[in-house]
C-alpha cells in the first residue's frame, strides 16, 4: 500500500478501502520490524503523535471534512528539519547538546496543515555532506535493491529514500545541495524532485550551503512529487502539458564520463523509447559543462559555507564528527579568502553559458548518476570513498550550480538495478520540468 505512493493512499482513503490509522500502523510496524532497516532509517519515530494525527484524520474524513491534500498519509522528514520539542541532529552526534527546536520547520508545518501524518525523522549523511549516504554514528540503511549485498542507499537523504522504498512512509522529504534528493531516489528506484533554489522555504532547516540548499520530495512516482512540491512551496503548481513532442538537449560530454555499463545501457534504452514516441533528442557537447572542473579547483560552496558555520564546533569537539566529513570541511578552511568570490564569478559565467546553450530546447536529459549503487564494503578505503562520492555528486551538482531544477525518474537496468533519468531545466522552470517529467514517465513507465 505505502510503496505505491501518496496518490494511491489518498485514493484508497477516499474509497474507504483503508483508514489513516491502518496506514500509520503499517508504517510504524515496518519501522519497528527487527528484521528490517527501520533502526538505521529513522533517527526519531513519532509513534504516539503519528497515531493521534491518524485518528484525527479518520474522524475528519468520517465527518466529510478532510483537512487538506495529504490528510491521513504517512510522511517522513529528514533529520535536518526542526520538529518542535526535539533537538535537530542533522545526522550528527556533535549537535546533541543543542537546544530543542521551539517550532516546526516551515515545510513540516505546511505538511501538517495539509493533514500529513509525520511518522518520524530519517537518518542522513552527517551534516548532509556526502552523496553516498554512509553514517558511522547511526548506521547506514541498506539499499532495498540487492539488500544482501548491503549496497549504499545514496545520500545525503539516505533514510528518506529507504523509508519510502520499504513502505515505512508514502513519501519522504529531503534536502538537495548537490543531488541529495535525486541521488538516493535514483539508486533506490524512486522519483525525486529538486526545485529551483529558494522556491521552498528553508526556515527551520539545518543548513549546509545556503547558496545551493533546496528542499524536495522523494516518492514512488513523479505525480506524487508534483503534489508534494505544491504543498512544500505553497505555490499553485500546474505542470506544463505538451500537445507536440518536446525537445531535449542530451549532453554527450562530462555527465557521461565514468558511466558504468548498466547505467549506459538503461539510459540508451530510455532514449530509444522516447525517440520512438516522437520526443526530439539532440545529443551533443555542452561546452558550459567543461567549466565545472575548473570551478572545482577554486573550491566548492558546501565546503566553504560549512566551514564558516561549523569551524568553532569542529575545533571544540573534533572527535565527535565523522572524519570523512570533518576532513573535507576543514580542508575548505585552507582555501584562499577570496575563494567564494572567485567561485561566484565563475558560476555567473557558467549559468549564462549553459542557459544560452539550452535555448531552443524544453530541457536537459542525462543520467541522474553515472553508476549503480556500490557495495558499502567497497567504500571502506578512504580513496575509494572519495572517488565514489565525487562521481555520484557530479551530474546532479551541475544543476545545483546552475540554480535550476530537476526531476529524477526511475528506470531499471540489468538484474533490476535502479537507474535514474534526470530531466532538468533552468531556474524558475519548475512547472515546465515537472510537466516534462510527467510526459516522459507516461512514455517510459507504462
Amino acid at each position: 500500500m505505502l510503496e505505491l505512493g501518496v496518490t494511491h493512499c489518498l485514493a484508497a482513503l477516499a474509497a474507504g478501502d483503508t483508514t489513516s490509522v491502518q496506514l500509520a500502523n503499517l508504517a510504524l510496524d515496518r519501522i519497528a520490524d527487527p528484521s528490517g532497516e527501520g533502526a538505521r532509517v529513522f533517527r526519531d519515530v513519532f509513534t504516539s503523535t503519528a497515531l493521534a494525527e491518524a485518528e484525527a484524520s479518520d474522524r475528519r474524513r468520517a465527518a466529510g471534512e478532510p483537512l487538506g491534500r495529504l490528510d491521513g498519509v504517512p510522511v517522513s522528514v529528514k533529520d535536518l528539519f526542526d520538529i518542535a520539542g526535539y533537538v535537530t541532529m542533522a545526522g550528527s552526534v556533535a549537535l546533541a547538546s543543542d537546544p530543542a527546536a521551539q517550532a516546526d520547520a516551515e515545510v513540516v508545518a505546511r505538511l501538517r496543515a495539509e493533514g500529513a501524518v509525520i511518522v518520524g525523522r530519517t537518518n542522513m549523511t552527517e551534516l548532509a555532506f556526502s552523496g553516498l549516504g554512509l553514517n558511522p554514528h547511526h548506521g547506514t540503511p541498506a539499499n532495498p535493491w540487492d539488500r544482501a549485498a548491503r549496497r549504499i542507499p545514496g545520500g545525503s537523504s539516505s533514510g528518506a529514500a529507504v523509508s519510502v522504498a520499504d513502505g515505512m512512509a508514502a513519501a519522504g522529504i529531503g534536502s538537495d545541495t548537490g543531488g541529495s534528493v535525486r541521488i538516493p531516489a535514483a539508486l533506490c528506484g524512486l522519483a525525486g524532485f529538486k526545485p529551483t533554489q529558494g522556491e521552498v522555504s528553508r526556515a527551520g532547516v539545518y543548513p549546509l550551503s545556503p547558496t545551493l540548499d533546496s528542499i524536495g520530495p522523494i516518492a514512488p512516482t513523479i505525480a506524487d512529487c508534483v503534489l508534494l512540491h505544491g504543498i512544500l512551496s505553497g505555490a499553485d503548481v500546474s505542470p506544463a502539458t505538451y500537445d507536440t513532442p518536446p525537445g531535449f538537449l542530451v549532453p554527450s560530454n562530462y555527465v557521461t564520463g565514468g558511466i558504468d555499463d548498466t547505467v549506459a545501457t538503461a539510459f540508451a534504452a530510455a532514449l530509444d523509447r522516447l525517440e520512438a514516441a516522437g520526443v526530439k533528442l539532440d545529443c551533443k557537447t555542452v561546452a558550459a559543462f567543461e567549466r565545472l572542473p575548473e570551478m572545482g579547483k577554486i573550491g566548492a560552496y558546501p565546503g566553504i559555507e560549512a566551514f564558516a558555520s561549523e569551524k568553532d564546533r569542529l575545533a571544540a569537539t573534533p572527535d565527535a564528527f565523522d572524519p570523512r566529513v570533518s576532513a573535507r570541511i576543514l580542508a575548505a578552511g585552507n582555501l584562499p579568502a577570496d575563494a567564494k568570490d572567485r567561485l561566484d564569478a565563475a558560476r555567473a559565467v557558467y549559468i549564462a553559458e549553459l542557459e544560452a546553450e539550452m535555448q531552443g530546447y524544453d530541457g536537459l536529459l542525462m543520467p541522474t548518476v553515472p553508476t549503480i549503487a556500490p557495495r558499502m564494503e567497497d567504500l571502506a578505503d578512504d580513496g575509494a570513498y572519495g572517488t565514489a562520492n565525487l562521481l555520484m555528486l557530479r551530474n546532479p551538482t551541475a544543476v545545483n550550480i546552475l540554480g535550476g531544477c530537476a526531476a529524477s525518474l526511475p528506470l531499471r537496468g540489468a538484474d533490476g538495478a535502479p537507474v535514474g533519468l534526470s530531466v532538468a531545466g533552468a531556474a524558475g522552470a519548475d512547472a515546465q520540468v515537472l510537466g516534462l517529467a510527467l510526459h516522459l514517465a507516461d512514455i517510459l513507465l507504462h
